[in-house]
């Protein structure tokens, strides 16, 4: 790749433009993205226009948005280079970090993949990326703590990330099972209503945990670890009385535990095991007056250096843009 300055160029203001050079066509079709929609998404983000001449882009805005376009187009184009494709959710990672070099690090380096390169979580069907810093530190906190929490609204990343990094940390022989739970909280509706057995219950209070599994792992496999009980989702109350040995625990929907019932899952902790509590301190769904288990672990354990206290805010949301505005309002108005 090669690319010129051209600030004379642009008579409209203090437009600046500077031109890219792509030298193999295949790959720059699948940078700009059918009927340019990836150089769009690009444009709209940063106030650019970017010019496709040939095998050459030129980026059109004020100097620091074309510095920063720029930037992007070289690292995505790097990135199929690698032999990996480019999607929207590539485009909003370098938008919102910029771009980082190096080749896909390997879960046994874990702590040099932090030291400013690209990180990358292996899983059987993708490689999974952290899209904003609070995801990378996140990550981060993952691998180095036995213990670790993720705080903070729908959306931010906190269990797929999770889950993500659970799945490599079990591929690599790191820990011998996942476990995965969620108290069985009533969010408006009442269990005993429901058709079916306890499993045709809490099934479905479990799914976004099995939805996550499915991104990472190849549907025989999962169902064939699932049934040698390497794998296991469970409620929260399943989990008294164990001893969790060299085991990824994840505890989601953390808020909705009671005191009494985050202090069970927390001694659970065993030789070799990492645990990882998540929770969004907004939508509990407690009984009015009984204290969220997650709040209270929070105030009680945040002093303890080896456990680790990870934050996000509504600027990591990584689902739909409106996602983030919504939880804005509601923060507004709290």
């Amino acid at each position: 790749m090669a690319s010129t300055n051209a600030p004379g160029a642009p008579q409209d203001g203090d437009l600046h433009q500077q031109t890219v050079e792509f030298p193999d066509n295949i790959l720059l079709i699948d940078l700009c993205g059918e009927h340019d929609r990836h150089l769009a998404k690009i444009e709209n983000a940063l106030s650019v226009q970017i010019l496709r001449r040939g095998n050459l882009l030129a980026v059109h805005g004020d100097e620091a948005e074309v510095a920063d376009a720029v930037q992007v187009l070289k690292s995505l184009y790097l990135r199929l280079e690698g032999g990996k494709e480019v999607t929207d959710g590539d485009i909003d990672r370098e938008l919102r970090m910029g771009s980082g070099t190096g080749a896909a690090p390997d879960v046994d380096h874990q702590l040099e993949m932090f030291k400013g390169g690209r990180v990358e979580i292996k899983t059987r069907k993708k490689l999974v990326e952290p899209r904003t810093e609070a995801q990378k530190a996140y990550v981060q906190s993952l691998f180095e703590k036995e213990l670790a929490f993720g705080i903070g609204p729908a959306g931010t990343g906190k269990t797929y990330l999770a889950v993500a990094v659970g799945v490599s940390m079990f591929i690599e022989g790191h820990v011998d099972k996942i476990i995965l739970s969620r108290p069985a909280v009533e969010a408006g509706e009442k269990l005993g209503y429901l058709p079916g057995d306890m499993k045709d219950k809490v099934d479905p209070y479990m799914q976004p945990l099995y939805d996550a599994l499915n991104d990472f792992l190849p549907g025989k496999q999962l169902a064939k670890l699932i049934e040698d009980k390497k794998i296991e989702i469970a409620p929260l109350a399943f989990m008294r009385g164990r001893t969790l040995s060299r085991a990824f625990v994840v505890l989601d929907e953390a808020q909705n535990a009671t005191t009494m019932q985050m202090k069970m899952f927390l001694t659970r902790l065993g030789q070799g095991s990492r645990m990882v509590v998540t929770g969004d301190r907004t939508q509990i769904d407690l009984p009015r007056g009984v204290p969220s288990g997650l709040h209270d672990a929070e105030r009680l354990l945040s002093t303890i250096p080896k456990i680790g206290f990870n934050y996000f805010t509504s600027k990591d949301v990584v689902r739909h843009p409106l996602v983030a505005a919504i939880i804005e309002a509601y923060e507004a108005d709290g």
